[in-house]
């Protein structure tokens, strides 16, 4: 609590931290001939038993259009860019721009088509088939209800707030225009989330680190406050210093609010009764019998000495009265 009282910028990751993290396809786009169908069937067919949101999205898009999921012959995730496998005799990649890039694939003008999706907020995926790309299958993860009016609450608390994430720069600003948020970290591999949280920390701060996922646990630890959402993996939580129970990103607020509330209380302890024993141990020790001829009798003293512990005591109890509502967590 002593450090969420200092911290100076939030970290928030994207998927699953501040959208829902059951994200859905929108828009499928095919080339050189291929037809829609084939483009989501083979998509999904990649993806089949992928942990990942945006995969499972597609396998259950594919499913719902009552496509016929094929079995893969070879499978291989490539982090951050996509992934490669070996469906029915094809060759498949499906992933990012630079997953295409890399393996030599031409785009035939679709680049135009994944700018205006990413513009919009949505993740395009590259599909291509045997060395040609068969099109783009767009997904978009909605936001959480709360999380615009939780990022506005803790700019009010004076906090620099980031969104950390592996989409492209395009969607990513699109998103982070939505809810008010100005840093954003994108095209971050997940092993290279800790070091921009490193970096920040070079710079001066004092970060804390918002995520749900497996591989946000590096970061979660790395940074000076860990902040896991409940509803996330295990090694999320326990790799942080927080953890909300539930998903709500207000949690977010309330314990950061909390932990200065709790600091600036504790401070006006240590003055209080620095100041109170400053002044009447003299007098419990005779300093002005000299002068004036008084003593403090042994029963007044030890009654001035409670009362020094309940008015501490009391001043601390204030704090049963704080209570979670924006108002007052933007007042704090």
């Amino acid at each position: 609590m002593e450090v969420a009282s200092k911290l100076t910028t939030v970290v928030l990751d994207k998927t699953g931290t501040l959208t829902k993290g059951e994200p859905s396809v929108t828009d499928v786009v095919t080339a050189n001939g291929f037809h829609r169908k084939d483009v989501l069937r083979y998509a999904a067919s990649a993806e089949k038993g992928s942990e990942h949101p945006l995969g499972e999205a597609i396998v259950k898009r594919a499913s719902e259009d009552g496509l016929e999921i094929e079995a893969t012959d070879s499978f291989n995730a490539i982090p951050g860019h996509g992934i490669e496998a070996k469906i029915t005799g094809k060759d498949i990649l499906l992933g990012n721009l630079k997953l295409m890039r890399d393996h030599g694939i031409s785009l035939d003008g679709l680049e135009k088509e994944a700018e205006r999706l990413a513009d919009e907020g949505k993740t395009p995926m590259f599909v291509a088939m045997d060395g040609h790309v068969a099109g783009i299958v767009a997904v978009a993860d909605t936001l959480k209800p709360n999380s615009k009016e939780a990022v506005k609450a803790l700019r009010s608390l004076g906090l620099e707030v980031a969104m950390i994430t592996g989409d492209n720069k395009r969607t990513a600003q699109a998103i982070a225009k939505q809810i008010g948020i100005d840093r954003v970290m994108s095209e971050v591999l997940p092993r290279d989330k800790a070091e921009e949280v490193k970096r920040l920390q070079a710079d001066r701060k004092v970060v804390a680190m918002v995520g749900d996922g497996i591989n946000d646990a590096p970061a979660l630890a790395q940074a000076d406050v860990g902040i896991a959402i409940g509803t996330g993996a295990d090694v999320a939580m326990e790799a942080s210093d927080i953890t909300l129970i539930s998903g709500d990103l207000r949690g977010i607020v309330t314990s950061i609010a909390l932990s200065k509330r709790t600091m600036r209380t504790m401070k006006q302890n240590f003055f209080w009764a620095f100041v109170y024993n400053t002044v009447l141990i003299p007098v419990a020790a005779g300093v002005l019998y000299p002068v004036a001829g008084i003593l403090m009798s042994p029963i007044f003293a030890g009654a001035a000495m409670a009362f020094s512990s309940v008015s501490v005591v009391s001043n601390s109890l204030r704090l049963r009265t704080f209570r979670p509502r924006p108002a007052a967590i933007v007042g704090t």
